[in-house]
């Protein structure tokens, strides 16, 4: 039985990758059972995940990749596989509607169970050396996914999301390198204990920066954020919900591992961890405010309320021993937000699959006549925003009262609080913000008219029964969590408490005191202010014929991936590069000349090798400048050189 046990890891990572090649086969012959096959895939992978349910599980498989995989799942990471299985199977079963008049199908199901098993890989991964395995295989397959409808804007976003990986990755690559190096090993449990019995950890803190770098960009943490709003706007709306819910999380997850193993307990490093989730969370609500785009304003929610976690991983660090309250709130966010984004991305799918549009002025007003699908996009909209009685509230109420007390600890030591009174009111403000961009859409789809109504484009009811059940059954979650949550939200945290090194709370936390709900009251009554004074009054304007529609005013200029990153990375490298590359060729040119003075000269009475296009150097007959050929002498030169400087390195 335990042998099942361990070897459950493994599969739940490699079954689905398996199954995506045998769906692919049935596919090319049968739609219809391609469909039932991925159903039956995604509902075997969640039972697998079941199976893991109240015990500990350990396998490694030595010799794979060179340095071996290994997996573990204690209460964390079991909880992560249920989460992520049960939210596959829900998109899955969304997907038969959505996809029912998409191109290219077969290959959207192949990449999607592709994607599942290496985010399960990722969670159940006990070392650096796994997670980065999965981690890469997951970046890859995904960008088909966000590739999917093969617009315009869907290749230049893909492009951007590849890029974006592809260097993260590259940076974290080097970190391990380093890492490994000092310390022997990349298993998480043992890096912990490693670094906590070095002395001077400054070498240690570049590479953990190095490391962080690539989950940072998987995260959508700010100034690598840029891929996150084009990525989820182009990406088909069950990919959308998995890239929110889970895809971005495996940047998280990275976060905590690297801040809550590695750099335990350390301020330093926590101080540097809060400054980037303060930065993340309000540049995410910012942008969300003046977004007129249904799906796009919800990727700039992810993009906010992954600053939110950030914030409770710096916590952590800050708190130390004391961080029961923040990593409490680390893990309930994450899995709090999951749940929310899913619903909120299939309604948005809902919308888009019948009128084929994403702009507010085009949208408004569709849900109007459709109480089902307006209740549950208001369910989404409470928990999100942190309002009392739903989810949300719940996990950022951990939060801010993590700030409040790290305040307190100051206060008691004599410390300034300043900047941390200044934290907490960013962090009601962006609450704040939070409700004030969700009313903007629920407002535009399910309460106003629409002037200029977009035909609708599918036939028959606006949403399929089975669509309706995914639905629901997403949305009946999340005011379970709110209304229960010493019997449900409190049982997770204990789960997660061991992976993050954290304390069990002193006592029960009162969830519907006054000294908590005072929070969530001050960020109704900001987000009230900035969506009728804000939004109401600065982003809508008068259109042609009089009617009121919503503005993008969002200045073009400060738009850091096409004024920063574009020019950088395919301008100003390239030059450098080009540069370099000529120097070293006119480098070798002169070496060439040198070589024909000194050796091949016929006045020292040395032998001069025969000269044509394949081989050596010549003179241009019109400048009489030597120069040298492209050819078999230039690669052995170059080789020789190459092989030289390696000698002398592995010498040293």
């Amino acid at each position: 039985m335990e042998v099942f046990q361990n070897s459950m890891l493994p599969i739940l990572a490699f079954f689905p990758m398996l199954g995506a090649v045998v769906g692919y086969g049935i596919g090319r012959s049968n739609k219809k059972a391609r469909d039932i096959w991925a159903w039956i895939l995604a509902a075997l992978t969640f039972a697998g995940s079941l199976t893991l349910i109240g015990k500990e599980s350990v396998y490694s498989l030595p010799g794979f990749c060179g340095l071996g995989i290994s997996f573990a799942a204690d209460g964390f990471g079991v909880v992560l596989a249920v989460l992520t299985g049960a939210i596959w199977l829900l998109t899955t079963l969304f997907s038969k509607e959505y996809m029912a008049d998409e191109r290219n199908r077969n290959r959207y199901y192949f990449f999607v169970f592709l994607t599942l098993g290496a985010t399960m890989g990722i969670f159940l991964s006990a070392d650096l050396f796994t997670t980065l395995i999965f981690f890469e295989i997951m970046s890859f397959t995904s960008f088909v996914l966000v590739i999917h409808e093969e617009s315009e804007i869907s290749i230049r976003s893909a492009q951007t999301y590849l890029a974006v990986a592809v260097i993260g990755g590259l940076v974290t690559l080097m970190g391990l390198f380093m890492m490994y190096h000092m310390a022997g090993t990349l298993d998480m449990n043992e890096l912990s204990v490693f670094i906590q019995a070095q002395p001077d950890r400054k070498p240690l803190y570049i590479v953990g920066v190095l490391i962080l770098f690539g989950f940072g960009a998987k995260a959508g943490l700010f100034p690598l954020h840029i891929w996150l709003p084009g990525a989820y706007t182009v990406a088909p709306a069950p990919s959308s919900a998995l890239l929110s819910c889970l895809l971005t999380k495996t940047g998280v997850f990275g976060v905590i591992v690297v801040s809550c193993k590695l750099f335990l307990h350390d301020a330093a490093w926590g101080s540097m961890i809060l400054m980037l989730g303060l930065i993340t969370m309000v540049m995410g609500a910012v942008l969300a405010v003046f977004s007129v785009n249904l799906k796009r304003t919800l990727a700039c929610s992810s993009m906010s309320q992954i600053g939110f976690m950030i914030i409770a991983i710096g916590m952590q660090g800050l708190l130390g021993e004391h961080n029961a309250l923040a990593a409490a709130g680390t893990f309930l966010h994450f899995i709090n937000h999951s749940l929310l984004k899913l619903v909120l991305f299939l309604c948005a799918g809902v919308v888009f699959m019948n009128l084929r549009e994403l702009d507010l002025n085009k949208v408004r007003g569709f849900g109007k006549d459709k109480p089902l699908l307006k209740i549950i996009f208001l369910t989404g909209l409470l928990g999100i925003a942190g309002v009392p009685l739903f989810n949300g509230y719940i996990s950022k109420t951990l939060i801010h009262e993590s700030i409040v007390e790290y305040i307190a600890v100051l206060a008691a030591a004599g410390q300034p609080t300043a900047f941390m009174r200044f934290a907490e009111g960013l962090f009601l403000f962006s609450g704040g913000l939070t409700l004030a961009y969700m009313t903007k859409l629920f407002v535009a789809v399910f309460l106003e008219e629409n002037p200029n109504p977009v035909t609708r484009r599918k036939a028959g009811p606006y949403m399929s029964k089975l669509t309706a059940a995914v639905l629901v059954i997403g949305a009946v979650v999340l005011p379970v969590l709110g209304l229960l949550p010493h019997a449900t939200q409190d049982v997770l945290a204990e789960m997660g408490r061991g992976f993050m090194n954290a304390h069990a709370p002193e006592h029960a936390v009162h969830y519907f005191a006054w000294v908590n709900l005072k929070g969530a009251v001050i960020s109704i009554v900001v987000g009230m202010v900035v969506y009728f004074l804000f939004i109401r009054k600065a982003l809508m304007a008068k259109d042609a014929n009089g009617n009121m529609v919503y503005v993008d005013r969002w200045p073009e200029w400060f738009n850091i991936e096409d004024k920063m990153y574009r020019p950088i990375l395919l301008v100003c490298l390239p030059y450098i590069g080009g540069f370099a590359a000529r120097l070293a060729g006119s480098l070798t040119d002169g070496f060439i000349a040198i070589l024909r003075m000194v050796i091949f000269n016929d006045d020292n009475g040395r032998v001069v090798p025969l000269e044509d296009k394949y081989f050596s150097a010549y003179t241009d007959g019109e400048t009489d400048k030597t120069v040298y050929r492209e050819g078999f002498a230039r690669s052995l030169l170059m080789i020789g050189i190459g092989l030289a400087i390696a000698m002398v390195y592995i010498l040293n």
